[in-house]
């Protein structure tokens, strides 16, 4: 580890941890430590690669802090794996944090490596995705008595046609301009055309544990992490506590400031790296819907300082993927509509990564080079462009992002 004193928090899938962390945490205080730095890592991370992560994003913070701040650091680890994408996927990898999908992983696996060129292998894939997940197919929810909870249109419609629709994204981004969504439908690719869209299916299968995993996410800062800085709140009153999260754990620490006990403000700053949530989550209501708030209405309010959201317009995972995967999560009615939403820029859909806070009245935009040189504003939400030093989502281990980090703590130099 770069940096002393360093802790792991760690959480099962349902927010529970090891007896005594709260305890841990709070004897830092005790150590001489003013502030506690906590990171929360993104989805595709195994336990060790978390840990090298934590170890690279902490490492220049010592060099940035005043004289006088005694910074203590710690990890958050939570079952967040998916898949490698390269050289091979490793789509067993999945088995770490669902064990108990393993015979569906091994059938999903065998399926997306032999790519079948029928109709019916891609409707056994889309059964299995709806037994990976826990929803039900569109007959058992038609006939489901009573309110079932909203499931991702991409689980329920017709597979073929959902996986053309991530091939066709894929291939947009990667600047081909072959269309499939023309003639008579994906349908029509039988043989060695329908063998194409197992590229698509990749994706959908990483949507699919995506949306496992945004759920994990959301659960484990409300029930794991926003109690436990209750506690440690409890037992260590003055200990300034700094959250920082990267893509699924920006929700993750975000989803920790509606789990904080009643009346308790022990969060001094929050930092938002490439957040993979809804860029609408603070709003008091959605522009589109104004008699509906955001998951996270106000809860910026919960923090002593500054919620700061860095976002990259080079980030393809948000800029792509999440609001297509997110129209399709809010679509009812008919799949083919979300076909439109590729190369958009539909504001319903976007995640707080690609463009920062929206809809909150008073929010400061600053360019990364504005707030390394001016520090970021006391308090309120923040929206800091980072396509400067940015190039893709996963690109945080960087100097100036542990500045913004360090300025919004009111820590830094």
């Amino acid at each position: 580890m770069s940096v002393e004193p360093y802790r792991e928090i760690t959480f099962d899938k349902e927010g529970d941890g090891p007896a005594g962390q709260p305890a841990a945490l709070a004897s830092l205080a005790r150590q001489g430590v003013t502030d506690l730095v906590v990171f929360a890592h993104g989805w595709n991370s195994s336990p060790a690669g978390a840990t090298r992560l934590c170890s690279d994003f902490f490492e220049p913070f010592p060099g940035l802090l005043a004289p006088g701040v005694e910074a203590g650091y710690a990890g958050v680890l939570w079952p967040s794996m998916m898949f490698t994408g390269e050289p091979v996927p490793d789509y067993r990898a999945l088995v770490t944090v669902l064990p108990e999908k393993e015979p569906v992983l091994d059938r999903l696996t065998e399926l997306l490596v032999t790519e079948p060129a029928d109709e019916a292998a891609f409707a056994e894939f889309g059964a299995l995705l709806r037994e990976l997940t826990d929803v039900a197919g569109a007959d058992d929810r038609a006939g489901a008595a009573g309110p079932r909870e909203p499931v991702p249109e991409f689980l329920v419609a017709d597979p073929v046609e959902v996986c053309a629709l991530f091939t066709e994204a894929l291939e947009a981004d990667a600047g081909r301009t072959e269309d499939l969504g023309q003639g008579s439908g994906p349908a029509e690719g039988f043989g060695e055309g329908l063998k194409r869209y197992w590229k698509g299916a990749r994706e959908v299968l990483r949507q699919a544990t995506y949306y496992v995993m945004k759920k994990r996410a959301g659960h484990v800062g409300e029930f794991g992490l926003g109690p436990l800085l209750g506690e440690v709140a409890r037992a260590a009153p003055r200990l300034r506590v700094h959250l920082v999260g990267h893509s699924m754990g920006a929700r993750l620490v975000a989803y920790a400031l509606k789990g904080l006990p009643s009346g308790a403000r022990p969060v001094a700053s929050v930092t938002l790296l490439q957040g993979a949530f809804s860029h609408y989550a603070f709003a008091a209501r959605l522009p589109h819907d104004p008699g509906r708030p955001g998951s996270l209405r106000d809860l910026q309010n919960r923090v002593r300082g500054p919620v700061v959201a860095c976002y990259s317009r080079h980030d393809t995972a948000l800029g792509v993927f999440y609001p297509l995967a997110s129209r399709l999560a809010g679509d009812s009615a008919s799949l083919t509509a979300a076909a439109g939403l590729l190369g958009s820029d539909d504001p319903r859909w976007a995640a707080i990564g690609h463009d920062g806070v929206q809809a909150v009245p008073g929010t400061v935009v600053r360019p990364l080079a504005t707030v390394l040189r001016e520090g970021v504003p006391p308090s309120g939400c923040v929206s800091v462009d980072t396509a400067d030093v940015v190039r893709s989502h996963s690109d945080i281990c960087r100097a100036e992002l542990a500045r913004v980090v360090v300025s919004a703590a009111r820590t830094g130099r």
